[in-house]
């Protein structure tokens, strides 16, 4: 539908992917791209035959084994009920004609970190996955988004999907931020600062002068994490570093093709004079390093503070919650949380396992070795990406400090095949979900950045990587 109106990002590829209306407050929109892992793909396309019905667009649709594959070097621990599921997504998709990127092929990885790396995901385009952390792909300007099961079967019957539009919310971040504070920290400090349920019926758009300072992979990282805001959709307006990126990608568009993908890709940025139904400013130019400290990714404060006492904070339900997470995770009101002992480091997931975090965690550990008595992991987010740093010898900067280098996959973040935190363990994640059990039974979550985790792992408690040595 177009409109005279000064238009959103949002708006103008929600308005470009209406196929009909359905009733007064839905529509059906086009999906220009379907991803499938193999936690849900196969069964997916299993109910689909079963209803007699074939994949509309297996060209538009790609696979790829994340979830429940084993990240042990030789993948020989993937439990039976993941082979089973790894069996049935093969055979499945190459029965519809799906594209799998399947382990050890050079595209294969987290679902969320191949898109953007071979240029699947791409400005303007509509996107989903069975995934909630679709919503990755908006730092590349794309709406994505999280489906359901079902959703997914009407998407591959029919490639479209109905909607109900959102609203908008536009988020700044403003201002300069401070050398050894991430992306990961930027975003852990909004939802500290709004809440996990702010996001609740919008599509968001971050903005502001840090926004454009940053670069692609840290964006995606941004946009990560908006369904933990509450929010399906997260986006940041496409520029010459998103063009810059995605230019050579092997499946992005080249040639004369490429220059009318250009076009089109510089008309998407809001308008000026745009109206969003909510606006948030964050100033970052004080921010440090970030970290959880219960049970939820709001419950957030920086690296060189003190853990909250329930008893200041007035809301009831809030209160109440904050003391039933400080009773799970194991800490005290007042408590500085630098110098927490830990068990376990993470250093992965769909989050920050790409390579520019895998730079940033290698910095902090060349010459370091892994404290006594603490498990620390590195999981590549992509075949890709384990050969780039390979390539660079991060993987020996990690093995020589003591971590453990692993096949890409999903890993200790979702826990499947023994990758686990023990029970009353304490693991410091760059992952995005810090919720009960979430890494294990009883397993005690503190999300952070690359960086956070690294300089962890050497000390073997909680500490700010600025003040390493």
């Amino acid at each position: 539908m177009k409109t005279s109106l000064p238009q959103s990002l949002f708006d103008k590829v929600w308005d470009a992917h209406v196929v009909a209306q359905r009733g007064s407050d839905a529509v059906l929109l086009h999906i220009d791209r379907h991803l499938l892992h193999d936690l849900s793909g196969g069964e997916g396309l299993h109910e689909l035959k079963g209803r007699g019905l074939r994949v509309r667009n297996p060209e538009l649709t790609i696979g790829t084994p994340d979830h429940v594959i084993s990240t042990t070097p030789g993948r020989r621990d993937t439990i039976l009920v993941g082979q089973r599921l790894l069996g049935d997504f093969r055979t499945l998709t190459r029965k519809a004609g799906i594209r799998l990127f399947d382990a050890g092929d050079i595209g294969h990885g987290i679902v969320h970190v191949i898109g953007p790396e071979l240029g699947l995901s791409l400005p303007g385009s509509t996107i989903v996955c069975a995934d909630s952390h679709t919503c990755t792909h908006g730092g590349l300007g794309a709406l994505a988004f999280g489906i359901g099961t079902s959703e997914m079967q009407h998407v591959l019957a029919s490639q479209t999907l109905v909607q109900r539009r959102p609203k908008r919310l536009r988020i700044s971040f403003d201002g300069h931020r401070p050398d050894g504070v991430s992306a990961k920290d930027m975003v852990l400090h909004l939802i500290g600062l709004i809440g996990t349920g702010a996001g609740n019926g919008y599509a968001i758009e971050y903005s502001g002068e840090a926004i454009r300072a940053i670069e692609i992979e840290g964006r995606l990282t941004i946009c990560n994490l908006s369904i933990e805001l509450g929010a399906k959709v997260g986006m940041v307006a496409p520029d010459d570093k998103t063009f810059e990126f995605l230019a050579g990608r092997p499946f992005a568009p080249a040639g004369a093709m490429w220059d009318q993908a250009l076009a089109h890709w510089r008309s998407l940025p809001t308008d000026e004079g745009t109206v969003f139904d909510r606006e948030v400013s964050v100033d970052v130019s004080s921010l440090e390093p970030q970290i959880t400290w219960g049970t939820s990714p709001q419950d957030v404060i920086g690296i060189g503070a003190t853990v909250p006492d329930p008893a200041q904070q007035p809301d009831l339900e809030r209160r109440e919650a904050m003391v039933a997470a400080l009773e799970y995770i194991g800490l005290q009101p007042g408590q500085r949380i630098a110098g927490t002992p830990v068990d376990v480091v993470f250093i992965g997931s769909c989050t920050n396992s790409r390579l520019s975090d895998l730079r940033e965690a290698a910095l902090v550990a060349r010459g370091g070795k892994v404290a006594p008595g603490v498990k620390a992991w590195v999981v590549p987010g992509s075949e890709s990406v384990k050969r780039a740093a390979e390539a660079e010898g991060l993987d020996r900067v990690f093995l020589e400090a003591g971590f453990e280098w692993r096949e890409p996959g999903c890993s200790m973040c979702l826990a499947v095949n023994g990758e686990t935190v023990a029970p009353g363990q304490r693991s410091v994640s760059t992952s995005n979900r810090n919720f009960v059990g979430r890494q294990g039974p009883r397993a005690r979550t503190h999300l952070a950045s690359p960086a956070t985790a690294a300089a962890t792992a050497l000390a073997g408690r909680i500490t700010d990587a600025r003040k390493r040595g």
